[in-house]
């Protein structure tokens, strides 16, 4: 199994960045979807998630802020991030529950390669 995240980059405060993440491989099914981020010296935190069926969660620092959405034809995962702090600034790494074709049940250990996002004046 393969994620593919891209979209990171530098913006000023107050601007935008969309964030996506591609699962590829044997793949029976995928489950939750998560964004999470993570800042040098703190622990990785979970900034949002979204269910096979579309329903979502957010960390309180974000919400009203940030859309997760996702593709369950594309195997895919968004995040667009409006409004954008300082305080966003870290790496984004998407998380997916993933059921691998002959397997038989979800794994979560599948974590994609981090991207970028920094956001400065």
């Amino acid at each position: 199994v393969q994620l593919q995240a891209s979209g990171g980059g530098l913006v000023q405060p107050g601007g935008s960045l969309r964030l996506s993440c591609a699962v590829s491989g044997p793949i029976f099914s995928i489950g939750v979807m998560e964004w999470y981020r993570q800042v040098p010296g703190k622990q990785r935190a979970l900034v949002a998630s979204i269910s096979r069926d579309g329903g979502t969660d957010y960390a309180d620092s974000v919400e009203g802020r940030f859309t997760i959405s996702r593709d369950n034809a594309k195997n895919t995962v968004s995040l667009q991030m409006n409004a954008l702090e300082p305080e966003d600034t870290a790496v984004y790494y998407c998380h997916p529950e993933v059921w691998r074709v002959g397997v038989g049940a979800y794994e979560y250990g599948y974590w994609g390669q981090g991207t970028l996002v920094t956001v400065s004046s």
